[in-house]
């Protein structure tokens, strides 16, 4: 979890490879008109979010049910957005990649993303609820470096924690 650029999709895909689970992309979930109003240059409220957390709890429940692990990318920018998908997922960990601003500038500048503009930074960066150390289930990194460094990180504290082998 974090905000556009912090690297959710990049470090979510590599450690999905690394743990030999399933992987999906949280922005895969959003209905139309999220995407439109985000096209726009308009930041998602809680009312807009509702619905695509709802689906995303609802893939989760999904692989659960199949006991299919996996690995999902969310910005899961507030503390209650998270606390609704850990909400009787006990098997729910969060992984938050936390990037300097001026880092996630440069990564918004050289990359593409078909909806989410690099203008909507500044509206993730003031909705965003960071994580405190009292957060269940929740681990902060830091994810300026380079992501097999990160993924080692990510890997070694799921395992401390018993939520991976």
């Amino acid at each position: 979890m974090g905000v556009s650029g912090s690297g959710k999709t990049t470090v979510g895909r590599a450690l999905a490879a690394r743990l030999d689970w399933g992987y999906r992309d949280g922005d895969e979930f959003h209905g139309p008109a999220n995407i439109e109003k985000m096209r726009a240059g308009e930041p998602l409220d809680d009312a807009d979010r509702a619905p695509w957390l709802a689906a995303i709890a609802r893939w989760m429940d999904a692989r659960s049910r199949e006991s299919v692990p996996a690995v999902i990318a969310c910005s899961a920018l507030k503390r209650r957005y998270r606390d609704f998908l850990r909400e009787h997922r006990p098997q729910v960990w969060f992984l938050y990649l936390r990037v300097p601003r001026t880092e996630l500038e440069r990564r918004l500048q050289t990359r593409h993303h078909p909806y989410m503009p690099a203008t909507l930074l500044d509206s993730q960066l003031r909705a965003l609820e960071e994580p405190d150390r009292g957060e269940p289930r929740t681990i902060a990194l830091g994810a300026a470096d380079d992501v097999d460094a990160i993924v080692e990180r990510a890997l070694h504290a799921l395992r401390a924690q018993g939520a991976c082998r």
